[in-house]
């Protein structure tokens, strides 16, 4: 008999499974053979695949949930697509005389769709907390935050998705892009970097918030970030004060280095801004979620 490894344990996190008696024949060479695991479990080897392991299996476990979670899947998809059919039908004509609205106003679309996608991280983090996964993850031999990379990553791949449908249905209203196949590649990579980001802050909200409504609440204000950026009109048609706000902000130039890369409008220093505002939120994300994670049970 040998010793239990992570993936028994991670087993045991789904649910109990049906114990057995070792035979007393067996006892002693099964207390033997325990002590074997433990000179490669110290070989710094070893324990990282597992850690691996623990993540895929997470990763598996959050894209099944998301999977029978068909009704937020479908919400984070045709709101952003029902906004972009609002702006460019009702208020692109105002907006954008020449009928260009729609080439204007897609990145900010593509990152509401991501905001909205990512949201729903912070609500599967929080159920986990309150029906006790959490707890009885942190009590395993596991990398800490496995269970945080598995709801992140699996949001990367569901916000990807939604990215690609939200871009289709713009190209049928008529977004003509005039990136080539680099400018294309960099802009899914800055969109992709983004997800990331904003998935990682919605899943450390989802470890802070007491009960999954509220952290579905705190969502619901992050979402008004982007309206007060360049994603709908020209920064310098704001207010002076409103002004100030958008320029110094995190999504404008994340909005302004997709739109350059796609549209080909310049670019100047928005890039290194666009990345550093999305480092500087990953780290403070990272660290504020590993932080929660390993705190006391509440």
């Amino acid at each position: 008999m040998t010793a239990p490894t992570r993936t028994t344990a991670l087993s045991a996190a789904a649910g109990p499974s049906p114990a057995t008696d070792p035979s007393p024949a067996t006892a002693s060479s099964a207390a033997r053979g325990a002590l074997a695991p433990i000179p490669s479990a110290a070989s710094g080897i070893r324990p990282r695949l597992r850690g691996f392991a623990a993540e895929r299996v997470f990763v598996r476990r959050s894209l099944i949930l998301s999977l029978r979670d068909g009704e937020t899947l479908s919400m984070s998809i045709m709101l952003p697509v029902t906004l972009m059919l609002l702006f460019t039908f009702v208020f692109g004509g105002a907006i954008e005389n020449d009928g260009s609205y729609v080439d204007y106003v897609v990145p900010g679309i593509i990152l509401l769709c991501a905001g909205f996608g990512a949201a729903s991280t912070a609500t599967y983090v929080s159920r986990d907390m309150s029906t006790g996964i959490i707890d009885r993850i942190r009590t395993m031999p596991l990398r800490p935050g496995s269970v945080l990379t598995g709801h992140v990553v699996a949001s990367l791949a569901r916000n990807l998705v939604s990215t690609a449908v939200v871009f289709g249905v713009a190209l049928l209203l008529g977004f003509r892009p005039s990136a080539g196949p680099l400018q294309w590649l960099a802009a899914f990579g800055v969109i992709a970097v983004y997800i990331l980001v904003i998935t990682y802050l919605y899943a450390a909200i989802g470890l802070a918030a007491g009960s999954p409504e509220a952290a579905a609440g705190y969502g619901f204000i992050l979402m008004f970030v982007p309206y007060l950026s360049s994603a709908f009109v020209p920064v310098h048609t704001m207010p002076t004060w409103l002004q100030w706000v958008a320029e110094n902000q995190p999504i404008t130039p994340i909005i302004e280095t997709i739109r350059g890369l796609l549209m080909g409008t310049p670019l100047h220093a928005q890039p290194a801004w666009a990345l550093g505002w999305c480092a500087v939120i990953l780290a403070i994300s990272v660290l504020w979620g590993r932080w929660l994670f390993g705190r006391a049970r509440r």
